[in-house]
């Protein structure tokens, strides 16, 4: 059986209606290709042992949790056993907060929390996390809805500042922290060897663990 692995994205959140449209209206746009490691690349270097789920979550643009927590709730039926979720941005705090708040029916065999943001303490200048992101003061859960959880942050991240991965690390302290030199930036990278063979390493260790009892 394959291990599937949900992949939930980023995105953004605003205030007000008002800070929407003002961002709307001074977004920069680009007709170039936007190559990202969550796409065809992961799913070459996984291979076919592997299915990958990529949901889209409602508006992104201008994101709510409730709609989030909503829509996502239709693919946790899906989730099967030994499975990985895999949360990159927003879509990192996204999983952070659901699984702080949500038993699962069924142990996932490991979270990816890719540069999650832990609080408003952002740092750029009008970029605010809001919109029912915030998490709550115990984050527990999430040891007990998975066997592995792994923190990702990049040193040179011009979003997420590193001081949320010692946040992160304080409320979870099974989780294992992975500060890399540069992801440049938030992660804006075309490739990302680094998680394909933490993936495959758990896995790997997973099933020969099962082929032992």
């Amino acid at each position: 059986m394959k291990t599937k692995i949900f992949v939930i994205h980023g995105g953004s959140t605003y205030k007000t209606k008002k800070d929407f449209l003002e961002r709307l209206q001074n977004l920069k746009v680009s007709i170039e290709e936007r190559i990202r490691w969550s796409d065809d690349y992961l799913t070459k270097k996984l291979g076919t042992d592997f299915e990958i789920i990529r949901p889209r979550m409602p508006l992104r643009e201008n994101a709510k949790y409730q709609e989030w927590k909503i829509y996502f709730d239709k693919f946790v039926p899906f989730l099967s056993k030994n499975d990985i979720l895999i949360g990159s941005s927003l879509g990192g705090i996204f999983l952070a907060k659901y699984l702080s708040e949500n038993k699962l029916p069924k142990k996932m065999l490991s979270v990816y929390l890719i540069a999650p943001p832990f609080d408003n303490s952002l740092s750029i200048p009008g970029k605010d996390l809001v919109g029912g992101f915030k998490l709550s003061a115990d984050l527990s859960l999430i040891e007990k809805n998975t066997k592995n959880i792994n923190l990702l942050f990049s040193k040179d991240d011009q979003i997420v500042p590193i001081a949320h991965a010692e946040k992160y690390r304080v409320k979870l302290p099974k989780a294992k922290l992975v500060i890399f030199e540069s992801k440049n930036g938030h992660f804006l990278v075309p490739e990302f060897p680094e998680i394909v063979k933490m993936i495959k390493g758990e896995v790997k260790i997973n099933n020969e663990f099962g082929k032992t009892k």
